[in-house]
């Protein structure tokens, strides 16, 4: 800017002085005729007082430079200023935006919060009411008792009113003992029974208490279906007040089961894995169930694990041992079963077993109504059961037994007494399948040696050699089984099975001891006798010479269960049942044994829920 000021400045002086020298050149002529000019300032005093002009101008172009650069600088800090200004409100801005960015976020957080508080609390609001619906329903319709920690259930309890008809009388209670099922000769098999009874009634009590990795149960369950003079070892261990089952467990949560006391045998069917109180028991309202079912309920101390996500499971079991009472017929004359042996005995009354026995028209004893056997040791069990997903469920399962007896080979000492032992067994297995929505099938059995008690007629175990041994009788036991499920309210089912024992027979002397030898007297099995008289006449019926024991049983059974009704308060049903049994003896001389008897049996039954 200064430079510019003197380039003007000069350029100015310039100017100034070729005037000045053009004004004191030679005048023209016109001006030398005209009267001189009065004296001008000299050239010094014009240069002096244009340099003083300049210099004042040149002073006021400083002072305007100076105030230009004054407000140059003043713009200058004023654009600072408001490019600081404008940084500050740029920055001022973009908190702002950040401000307005975070609080659209923190809005919408907000939103959602609220959104997820109002579920929430709807949903909370939701199991409020559902737990208080649960609190209600369980002061008013709890499904288990509470107490110290454990709950307590009655589930499986039930009232029952039932009836049966026979059209050939057995003296039994709803209970069928299918080996009593008369042959054609028998005085009762011309005559028809009917009994009504609330004996099968049931109470059952589950208790449970959790731990941490652990659940612990008890459970008892009863009837009244047991009598005081035969309560006896041999299937059902029925002692009155009838403990049907009685029985502690523990179990882990990876697996393990720990069961002891009463209860179902390890032979027994299940419906899933090896699970007490899952037991697979035939429709049936007899009590008995059916001919060919393979059970007991006795003492037992299982030890079960599961595999495989629960669907591999093995089991292994020590169960109450006893040796039904061994069956001998003999033929030829003067032969006789053996009778130097020792088996076992009446109960012992001090002991608290069972010594009833049987009493002639005079009062004198006929023989014992129960025996226990001298158990060499337990039976021994074990099952496996497969449970492929959706693919039904199948068992296999094996049976040791023990059976022992004290042999006198001296008619008139005891000389020479051993004891001698013998061991039996059996296999078998089961499967159950949903055949589709609508059936359901299954088959179970047993074979072996010595397994007539876990056969569901109690066909015998042993038979007596000549010189006293006892001789295993190989023995099967069958049960096929059919469930339509007609509508989720009626049920209709088909049952067929049986149980064989086969002969096994000795010679001895000039005939044969054993079980079902073919030279028995069978000629009278189609002949009535007359009643006896012992314990009371009128109430002796009497069988003709009909000696053969039973060969097999066979029952076919037809049924339905209808549920009235099935829901919180319980659950009530009836059933009507249709069975037809066969009893065929071994044949002899003169004939076959045989017998059959049509049964019809009704049931009304009130279920705790």
């Amino acid at each position: 800017m200064r430079t510019h000021l003197k380039v003007l400045a000069g350029m100015a002086l310039a100017s100034a002085l070729i005037a000045g020298h053009a004004q004191t050149a030679a005048p023209s002529k016109a001006h030398r005729a005209k009267k001189a000019a009065p004296a001008r300032p000299s050239v010094e005093s014009q240069i002096e007082s244009l340099r003083q002009e300049m210099n004042s101008q040149i002073e006021q172009l400083k002072q305007q430079l100076a105030d230009r650069d004054a407000q140059l600088k003043q713009a200058q800090d004023a654009a600072a200023q408001a490019q600081a200004a404008a940084a500050q409100a740029e920055q001022a801005a973009q908190a702002q935006q950040a401000a307005v960015s975070e609080n659209t976020q923190a809005v919408n957080t907000l939103q959602s919060s609220v959104s997820d508080l109002k579920t929430n609390t709807q949903s909370i609001v939701t199991t409020v009411q559902e737990q208080q619906t649960q609190v209600k329903k369980q002061i008013e319709n709890p499904d288990a008792l509470h107490y110290k920690g454990i709950t307590i259930s009655p589930q499986g309890s039930f009232i029952e009113a039932a009836t049966v008809y026979r059209n050939r009388a057995l003296g039994a209670d709803i209970n069928t003992p299918f080996n009593s099922i008369p042959y054609e000769g028998s005085d009762n098999a011309a005559m028809s029974e009917f009994f009504g009874t609330g004996r099968q009634s049931r109470l059952a009590l589950l208790a449970e208490g959790k731990l941490d990795t652990w659940a612990l149960r008890g459970y008892y369950e009863m009837d009244w279906l047991g009598t005081g003079v035969t309560s006896n070892n041999n299937q059902s261990n029925s002692y009155v007040l009838r403990q049907r089952q009685l029985w502690a467990q523990a179990e882990s949560s990876n697996g393990w089961i720990f069961t002891a006391g009463q209860q179902w045998s390890l032979a027994t069917q299940n419906k899933q894995g090896i699970i007490n109180r899952t037991e697979l028991l035939p429709q049936t309202i007899d009590p008995q169930y059916n001919v060919g079912f393979v059970w007991a309920r006795q003492y037992g101390a299982r030890v079960v694990k599961s595999f495989m996500d629960k669907q591999l499971w093995a089991g292994i079991s020590v169960e109450n041992a006893q040796t039904l009472t061994p069956s001998c017929q003999a033929t030829g004359t003067g032969v006789s079963c053996p009778t130097n042996y020792l088996v076992g005995q009446t109960g012992n009354g001090g002991g608290l077993y069972n010594g009833a026995g049987g009493t002639s028209a005079t009062g004198g004893a006929t023989g014992p109504l129960t025996t226990y056997s001298y158990n060499l040791a337990p039976d021994l069990l074990a099952k496996v059961v497969f449970e492929p997903k959706g693919f039904g469920h199948y068992e296999l399962f094996g049976i040791s037994r023990f059976f022992r007896n004290r042999v006198y080979p001296s008619s008139t000492s005891g000389a020479g007494a051993y004891n001698d032992a013998t061991v039996g067994g059996g296999i078998g297995g089961s499967f159950y399948v949903p055949a589709s929505k609508y059936f359901d099938l299954g088959i179970s059995g047993l074979w072996g040696d010595g397994v007539g008690r876990y056969g569901s007629s109690t066909l015998p175990d042993t038979t007596v050699r000549p010189d006293g041994q006892l001789a295993l009788l190989h023995g099967f036991s069958a049960l096929s089984t059919a469930v339509f499920h007609a509508s989720p309210r009626l049920d209709v089912y088909f049952n067929y099975g049986g149980d064989y024992a086969y002969r096994r027979y000795f010679a001895s002397g000039a005939g044969t001891v054993g079980y079902g030898s073919p030279f028995i007297n069978d000629s009278g099995c189609g002949v009535e006798k007359v009643p006896g008289t012992s314990p009371q006449p009128g109430y002796q019926p009497t069988s003709s010479a009909c000696g053969s024991p039973t060969k097999d049983i066979q029952e076919f059974t037809l049924g339905y269960w209808y549920d009235f009704y099935k829901g919180p308060k319980g659950r009530f049903r009836q059933a009507i049942q249709y069975s037809y049994f066969e009893r065929y003896g071994w044949s002899g001389t003169g004939g076959i044994p045989k017998g059959n008897d049509n049964v019809i049996e009704t049931s009304f039954r009130y279920y705790m829920p």
